[in-house]
């Protein structure tokens, strides 16, 4: 019979043993016999009891068994984007295996979102995305509450950072585009600055991105011997941002295009093909991060391919590390050149 008042204690007292080894049956450790476990555990199916209070639990441990992914000012388009959503499968199921919850938050410049998420919602450690690092009020509201920072993608500063090696991965592009004859290239990147925007980059006058992942990107071409002869900055990863880019960038005459991501590469192939030109003969077309887009058809991109269900599981653990009170360090991945049809 299910009784909604049940205790521990009531549970204790039905098996006979002491609240402590009630107490350690629940635990799955501890000094006690499988025989005394099962009688716990079946005095508590009797009398409809699941388990200690698990938000209980984790206040006398003095942690909320909560980590935060904190996204980029607007969370829906984390999932229109394969690479985020690869990201999160990464984290979220790494951070169930070690007994952590996870709670998805938006920078606070989101209007949907309180600032008392941040403020004051339960977390014991926060991953943030490339998105989130580029908002102060973000980094300041948890660092005035002594919350352990991950970055994805990012430098280091705000913690332990998670990264691929995007400078490596857009060399190997660079090189290879440059083996194909390509001098003419054009390139539409990730936002460039705190405040994301679209619209063309004087690459003579302009300084460098402050963002690291684009910054790091541009370094990769120019490091393989490529000054893009056109840039256009796109707002964010989504494929209708690189079908303006390229729309754009097409004026310049260019012999490839470099999308800054996969989707971005997306839209400006699209675009190449609304101008009546063929992929790869009359302009190559190449990107960086390696998801599937199979509406693509037959078509499948050039790109640099990054491990990113891989990054998302070491963020997981650097975040589950530092919230247990331990240190954990920055890490960096390779990125691999994948060739396909369209260069």
């Amino acid at each position: 019979m299910r009784h909604s008042g049940t205790t521990l204690t009531d549970v204790a007292r039905a098996a006979g043993v002491s609240l402590s080894t009630a107490s350690l049956a629940f635990s799955g450790a501890g000094p006690i016999s499988d025989a005394t476990r099962d009688k716990v555990l079946a005095a508590a199916a009797e009398l409809g009891y699941h388990g200690p209070n698990p938000v209980a639990a984790s206040l006398r441990r003095g942690r909320s068994g909560v980590v935060g992914i904190v996204m980029g000012a607007a969370v829906r388009r984390a999932f229109r984007d394969p690479v985020s959503i690869q990201f999160l499968d990464g984290i979220v199921a790494t951070l169930a295996a070690q007994g952590y919850g996870t709670l998805l938050l938006s920078t606070p410049e989101a209007q949907e979102l309180p600032d008392a998420l941040l403020t004051h919602g339960a977390m014991d450690a926060a991953v943030l995305t490339a998105g989130a690092l580029t908002s102060r009020r973000t980094l300041a509201a948890l660092r005035a509450r002594g919350v352990p920072m991950v970055q994805l993608g990012g430098t280091g500063r705000h913690g332990p950072a998670v990264r691929a090696r995007d400078k490596q991965g857009m060399k190997l592009l660079g090189e290879h585009l440059r083996e194909r004859g390509h001098e003419r290239v054009a390139v539409a990147t990730l936002p460039w600055h705190v405040e994301p925007r679209s619209g063309p980059v004087d690459l003579a006058s302009a300084r460098r991105a402050t963002s690291p992942i684009t910054a790091r990107r541009l370094d990769g071409l120019r490091e393989a011997g490529i000054e893009p002869v056109a840039a256009w900055e796109c707002s964010a990863s989504l494929v209708e941002e690189g079908i303006a880019a390229g729309k754009e960038l097409l004026a310049a005459r260019p012999t490839a295009l470099v999308g800054f991501t996969d989707l971005i590469a997306a839209g400006l192939l699209l675009a190449a093909r609304d101008a009546g030109l063929a992929v790869p003969a009359d302009v190559a077309v190449a990107g960086f991060d390696g998801v599937d887009l199979p509406w693509l058809g037959e078509v499948r991109l050039t790109t640099a391919v990054q491990p990113t269900a891989d990054i998302g599981r070491l963020a997981a653990e650097a975040a589950v590390t530092l919230a247990e009170g331990g240190t954990a360090r920055s890490v960096t991945v390779d990125v691999e050149l994948r060739l396909g049809t369209t260069t």
